[in-house]
């Protein structure tokens, strides 16, 4: 039925990659493609009146509209899972995909499958963008001084308290990109006690948000890096 399709807008200036994702996708039957376009003056309107559960946005191109867009998407309508594709990546890039909040940083060669997995994935509320830091360790370096530059952690770092091996397991999974939900199906627990684990780790981290708490860890060794 479509009222259980994950409802999505493909956003890039390239009239030919838009083409190619709706085929790519037009056979899958959980997904429907509500919109594809170029960036122009009334898209976010659009978005405002008949939000989507996943927008697909090129960051390809001479200027940063596309990255304008993704963070403009987020900032009008945070529920929004935004992935962003490039045929060009790069962990200067993969910063600033962090920085607009995308859950998702995708090389255009990705193929149907992977991308119709990894939109199955966001809309549960999974960050596969996480997985990224784990595997590329100087930009997890660039958003952790970042961070500590917009909070003013001077102090913070050298009195991380101990993470219980509950935390740690709970924080690996955080990592991976798996969602409350998931983590919870995994450990057999309630939704409910991952999130207060959730809570005590920002706490004992002196993090803000989960991307912040998994950066923390790596720095400091408590999760390893696959």
């Amino acid at each position: 039925m479509i009222m259980n399709k994950i409802r999505i807008i493909i956003v890039s200036p390239q009239s030919l990659f838009r083409q190619g994702i709706e085929h790519s996708l037009a056979e899958m039957r959980d997904i429907m493609i509500s919109e594809a376009a170029e960036v122009n003056d009334k898209l976010l309107s659009e978005i405002d009146n008949l939000p989507p559960d996943v927008a697909l946005v090129d960051i390809d191109g001479p200027s940063d509209n596309g990255l304008t867009l993704a963070r403009q998407i987020k900032q009008r309508s945070p529920s929004i899972a935004v992935v962003v594709l490039t045929s060009n990546p790069s962990d200067a890039q993969l910063f600033q995909a962090l920085k607009a909040q995308a859950v998702a940083y995708l090389n255009k060669e990705v193929t149907a499958n992977e991308l119709a997995n990894i939109i199955r994935r966001v809309s549960y509320g999974e960050h596969p963008i996480n997985e990224s830091l784990t595997n590329r360790p100087k930009v997890a370096e660039q958003v952790l001084h970042q961070f500590q530059e917009l909070s003013w952690r001077t102090e913070a770092e050298g009195f991380i308290s101990p993470l219980t091996p509950r935390e740690r397991e709970i924080l690996s999974y955080i990592a991976q990109g798996y969602p409350n939900k998931q983590i919870a199906a995994e450990l057999d627990i309630s939704e409910q006690t991952i999130k207060n684990h959730v809570t005590s780790i920002l706490r004992k981290l002196n993090a803000n948000a989960r991307t912040e708490a998994v950066v923390v860890a790596i720095k400091q060794g408590l999760i390893s890096i696959t």
